[in-house]
């Protein structure tokens, strides 16, 4: 179907879907990321950085692979792993194969940070993403949600 008017744009079943789908995003990220601040004092994109992290254990996480997995850039991700660090959440240290690449790890207040903050945000994803949610219909939501998010994720160029 080709649109020809702004009206016409306007109703598109697809561009509302869309649109529905950034808002719900949009409103999700603003509640739940006041509460991680209010609550445990670190941003939402913190958290998520936090949760990378914690994935890799003691192995630890490149700046670039923080960079790619949050769609930031290198300078970007750099700036936040810095503010991480003034906090005591991380450290970053030279990786023992290429000493020009930094490992970011967790530090032990960064893992108590991760298991509070966890707390927190479960209690408000099970308030405002799964409660209003069909119960028959919630996996398979979730699911949805993780081939769209692959999707995305492979399309996006890869940084150098």
């Amino acid at each position: 179907m080709e649109i020809t008017s702004a009206q016409q744009a306007g109703y598109d079943p697809r561009v509302l879907a869309f649109g529905r789908l950034q808002g719900a995003a949009n409103r999700l990220e603003y509640l739940l990321g006041r509460a991680l601040e209010r609550e445990c004092g670190i941003t939402h994109l913190m958290y998520e950085v936090l949760l990378i992290v914690g994935r890799t254990g003691q192995d630890g996480l490149t700046m670039r692979s923080i960079a790619q997995e949050q769609v930031l850039t290198t300078g970007g991700a750099t700036r936040l792993v810095d503010r991480m660090s003034a906090l005591g959440l991380v450290t970053r240290t030279p990786s023992p194969r290429d000493g020009r690449v930094q490992l970011v790890r967790l530090t032990e207040l960064g893992e108590e940070t991760t298991v509070r903050a966890s707390r927190v945000h479960v209690e408000n994803i099970e308030q405002f993403f799964v409660k209003p949610l069909p119960p028959e219909d919630r996996e398979r939501f979730a699911e949805d949600l993780r081939i769209l998010s692959h999707f995305a994720r492979d399309a996006l160029p890869r940084l150098r």
